[in-house]
């Protein structure tokens, strides 16, 4: 899903760069006095330094969204790992408590057996 954004991203990026080259290389060919081509030129600039830094904002924004769901995920499989942790432990004491158990019932038939042959 990341990944996706990111192109997207990358994508906009990409069109609003070809976006402010094209209209660069229109106003330099445009047919008008130089004066008000410089004029037009500052002003786009202006207003693609504007749209650049909003852009710059929501990379910003998106980075730090990421960064806080990366730690969200993390903080998520230390505790899986650590319930993890804890059934294994529960387990290892079930079957340790089975085998104790087989063993005495094991003793018990022995002792039953050996009274019967003898």
């Amino acid at each position: 899903m990341a990944e996706r954004d990111n192109k997207v991203m990358v994508g906009a990026l990409l069109l609003l760069a070809g976006g402010i080259i094209g209209a660069g290389v229109a106003l330099m060919y445009a047919p008008q006095s130089g004066e008000k081509t410089r004029k037009e030129i500052g002003r786009y600039a202006k207003k693609a330094r504007r749209k650049g830094e909003e852009a710059l904002e929501a990379v910003e924004d998106f980075t730090e969204q990421v960064g806080e769901m990366a730690e969200a995920v993390g903080e998520r499989a230390n505790e899986i790992l650590d319930r993890g942790k804890d059934m294994a432990y529960s387990a290892k004491k079930g079957l340790l408590k089975a085998l104790e158990d087989g063993e005495a019932r094991l003793m018990k038939e022995r002792s039953r057996l050996a009274k019967l042959i003898g």
